[in-house]
């Protein structure tokens, strides 16, 4: 859970997603991975930047994280095969809801991982 920025397990009607965006290495140092800046022995939680703890090298929130990927495990809710899937970490507006989209790689059916609690508009 320390090396990655965002988890979750879902149930999505018959199938179930694992979702995970894990921490890359510091683009300028190579030697550790880069997360959110620590104050007085806590992680700023609505942070605008992400620094390196080794070299405290600072990139804002905007140009990194369109460079991470989301990669899931699932169960195709419309299938029911598993296989995985990576796609770019940057949620799109779904039927009113923001959400990370899979594709199936076996029926190509979408899976949607959203916000918390949150259910498309029918």
């Amino acid at each position: 859970m320390d090396d990655c920025f965002y988890f979750t397990r879902r149930v999505i009607g018959n199938g179930k997603v694992v979702c995970w965006v894990s921490k890359p290495l510091c683009p300028k140092c190579k030697k550790a991975k880069m997360g959110k800046p620590v104050e007085k022995g806590k992680v700023k939680i609505r942070a605008t930047e992400y620094v390196c703890p080794s070299c405290n090298y600072t990139v804002g929130k905007a140009e990194f994280e369109p460079t991470l990927n989301a990669e899931a495990m699932y169960t195709c809710p419309h299938c029911r095969k598993e296989g995985g899937s990576t796609t770019p970490y940057k949620r799109k507006s779904i039927g009113g809801v923001q959400a990370l989209r899979f594709a199936c790689e076996h029926c190509g059916g979408f899976i949607d991982v959203t916000k918390k609690l949150a259910e498309k508009k029918k």
